[in-house]
């Protein structure tokens, strides 16, 4: 079965498009007008093993909070749309992911509960590219995207200094362990692949 997905947001401040493949090789094509955050995306679907291809136009002349919002509720109800039913994920994964100084643990759940919790404090820094993507909207841009995805997420930061640092290693934390919880374990010997919850549904 093809888990792929694709979805489009269209408000007075953006226009968004977004087309991910949960069972690809990690190619993407991304381009939001916010070089920084077009990285961090990039990041995304090359370590989660995705194809993504992201092309968001938005109001970049007020400020990036309205893209970058957009932009990740678009691709958490994309990615929650090619998860399909979750028969037979893995569903659950975690992991310390390092970039040089910065270390941040990442634990999370396919649960279709979104819950988030953010304990990842950041040095104070100047904005990072050009446009500026403020620091700050890494937390709103992975909430965002857990929330609309039906995620239940846990970002701490262990240690770090440097916050290009220490928000890459966010993302590609977050890629891994949702590469790790979309995994097909399999189905048990003639038998389908299940749910695995109790209830039967996530």
């Amino acid at each position: 079965m093809s888990r792929t997905a694709t979805r489009s947001r269209t408000t007075g401040e953006t226009s968004v498009e977004i087309t991910i493949d949960l069972d690809g090789t990690g190619t993407t094509e991304v381009s939001t007008g916010i070089p920084f955050y077009d990285h961090m995306l990039d990041q995304l679907g090359r370590h989660g093993g995705f194809d993504l291809a992201v092309r968001a136009d938005g109001d970049l002349h007020i400020d990036t909070h309205h893209t970058v919002e957009d932009v990740a509720i678009a691709l958490g109800e994309a990615f929650r749309e090619a998860l399909g039913d979750k028969a037979g994920v893995r569903r659950f994964a975690s992991g310390r992911f390092p970039l040089d100084e910065a270390l941040v643990d990442i634990a999370l759940d396919l649960s279709g509960r979104p819950f988030v919790m953010w304990d990842v404090e950041l040095p104070e820094s100047l904005p990072l590219g050009s446009p500026a993507f403020d620091p700050q909207l890494a937390e709103h841009a992975v909430t965002s995207f857990a929330t609309a995805a039906a995620i239940t997420l846990h970002v701490e930061l262990v240690r770090g200094r440097n916050v290009h640092h220490i928000i890459e290693a966010t993302f590609k934390g977050l890629a891994r362990s949702l590469r790790d919880a979309v995994r097909i374990d399999g189905a048990p010997a003639g038998g389908a692949p299940a749910v695995p919850s109790t209830k039967g549904v996530l």
